[in-house]
C-alpha cells in the first residue's frame, strides 16, 4: 500500500491551495486517513484527519480555515487549505490506516510530501 501526495506550491499570504492524497495497493479498507505537516527544524504535527465514518479532528491551528473531506475518487482525501499563513509553510504529509486486502492486518503507510511555501 502506498500514499501519494499532490497539490503543493507557491502561495501568497491569504491566498488558498487544495492538496490531495491517493492511496493505492492491496487495499481491503481504509480505516483513516490524515495530513500532518512539518516544518523547518520542527516536529511533524497533525493537522486533521478524518475517518471512514466522516468523523474529522483538526489541529487549533487548522481549525477554521483547513477543511479535509473524502475526494471524489475512491481512497484519496482532500485538504482545502485557505487563508494561508507564512507559519503554515511546512512539508504536508499524507497518512493512512489501511486494512490489508491479503493479510488482513492494520498498516499505517505515510506518503513522500508535498511542500507549501506561503510567502509575504
Amino acid at each position: 500500500v502506498q500514499v501519494v501526495e499532490s497539490g503543493g506550491g507557491l502561495v501568497q499570504t491569504g491566498g488558498s491551495l487544495r492538496l490531495s492524497c491517493s492511496a493505492a495497493g492491496s487495499i481491503f479498507i481504509i480505516n483513516m486517513m490524515a495530513w500532518y505537516c512539518q516544518a523547518s527544524e520542527k516536529w511533524r504535527e497533525l493537522v486533521a484527519r478524518i475517518y471512514a465514518v466522516g468523523t474529522t479532528n483538526y489541529a487549533d491551528s487548522a481549525k477554521g480555515r483547513f477543511s479535509i473531506s473524502w475526494g471524489n475518487a475512491n481512497n484519496t482525501v482532500d485538504l482545502q487549505l485557505n487563508s494561508l499563513k507564512r507559519e503554515d509553510t511546512a512539508v504536508y504529509y499524507c497518512n493512512a490506516d489501511v486494512r490489508d486486502l491479503h493479510t488482513q492486518s492494520y498498516v499505517e503507510v505515510w506518503g513522500q510530501g508535498t511542500l507549501v511555501t506561503v510567502s509575504s
